[in-house]
């Protein structure tokens, strides 16, 4: 069982688990309609606080998730951190990194900052042995930070998902390999 909470900073940002509270902030973010430019739309309050039951409950078993995201005065700026994914996922049980910023922190490397910081919390923690990133083709802005994290491409693990909201999904697929394994670390 994960501690009651899970915090880690960095220079600029505070990483930690979610508390009942901000689900406020989490409904307001993916009731925008630019940060869910990639989703086709913002989602309703309903989908939302769906989704940010299912980040709680998936922290409370695995000790991770995507992470609440906030600068140094507590200001919220969206979430970065790891899905636990299951066996039912195109390409088996794994986990992923993934962001959402409100478009106003957008430009500043508070994704990049906050994905290198989870990805050397979460092999470190976890131990695990990769981790993947995805993203759709026309998700330029995405790319660039998955550029700048160092990840390999892996056009073998390419996928195709019909989401209930978003419709038929298309992901290109990089991976992270945990540096402190054999198989070598972020290229």
């Amino acid at each position: 069982m994960p501690p009651c909470e899970t915090r880690f900073e960095t220079e600029r940002l505070v990483m930690r688990s979610w508390r009942r509270d901000d689900l406020e902030d989490f409904t307001r973010l993916h009731a925008d309609p630019q940060a869910m430019g990639d989703y086709r739309g913002p989602v309703s309050a309903e989908v939302s606080e769906k989704k940010f039951n299912d980040y709680r409950d998936q922290y409370k078993r695995h000790g991770f998730i995507r992470w609440h995201v906030s600068n140094r005065n507590g200001d919220f700026l969206g979430y970065v951190g790891l899905y636990p994914n299951g066996a039912d996922h195109p390409l088996g049980a794994h986990s992923d990194i993934g962001w959402r910023l409100h478009p106003d922190a957008w430009g500043s490397g508070y994704a990049t900052e906050a994905a290198r910081a989870t990805l050397a919390h979460a092999f470190e923690t976890y131990g695990l042995a990769e981790i993947l990133a995805y993203t759709q083709a026309e998700n330029l802005a995405s790319q660039a930070v998955i550029g700048r994290l160092g990840l390999r491409r892996d056009p073998a693990r390419d996928f195709s998902i019909d989401d209930p909201v978003a419709g038929m999904w298309h992901g290109l697929t990089w991976v992270a390999g945990n540096p402190g394994q054999a198989a070598g670390g972020i290229e």
